[in-house]
């Protein structure tokens, strides 16, 4: 009896020693992958040609009516098939793993604008971020942009000065 306690109380701890080995496992995933130290993200993938040129239109990032504007898209008042914030949460706090968090200034201001309109257009490959051009016109998508990147501002507009550089790629997307 005394032996298969033992053997019970054993086979818990080495269950117990895998669970948290995965967690600690999956805590380090979560925290490259979204919101980890900008130093640690990996370099992000150059911008298509496609889209090297875009660029948020003048005055933007801070106009009331555009901001108003992608608010509605964000919540999914534009179109059902688009609800940001199902995943990216009603303030930009992920809801959902694998979201980014749009809150993250450290994660936020590498995105050129040109590399923002491309990621919210197309999606991002291996993740649950779907293309979006087929639902929201041109406007739309940059005015959920910019409703977006006032997150990374504690809720306030400000106009974006993005002094990096995102490389072009040679074709693609």
């Amino acid at each position: 009896m005394r032996e298969r306690k033992a053997s019970v109380l054993v086979g818990v701890m080495v269950c117990v020693m895998l669970l948290s080995i995965e967690g600690v496992r999956a805590g380090l995933l979560d925290l490259f992958s979204s919101d980890g130290d900008r130093d640690t993200l990996p370099p992000l993938p150059p911008v298509p040609a496609d889209y090297a040129g875009k660029h948020m239109p003048q005055s933007w990032w801070t106009d009331p009516k555009v901001l108003a504007d992608g608010e509605k898209v964000y919540t999914g008042l534009v179109h059902r098939e688009v609800n940001c914030s199902n995943c990216h949460g009603k303030n930009g706090q992920p809801k959902k793993k694998g979201a980014r968090d749009l809150r993250n200034t450290k994660i936020v201001h590498r995105f050129s604008d040109s590399f923002w309109f491309w990621r919210v257009s197309e999606g991002v490959p291996k993740t649950k971020m779907k293309a979006w051009k087929k639902f929201l016109t041109e406007e739309q998508i940059w005015a959920v942009i910019a409703y977006e990147h006032t997150f990374s501002h504690n809720g306030q507009a400000v106009a974006d000065i993005q002094t990096e550089v995102q490389p072009v790629a040679a074709s693609g997307k």
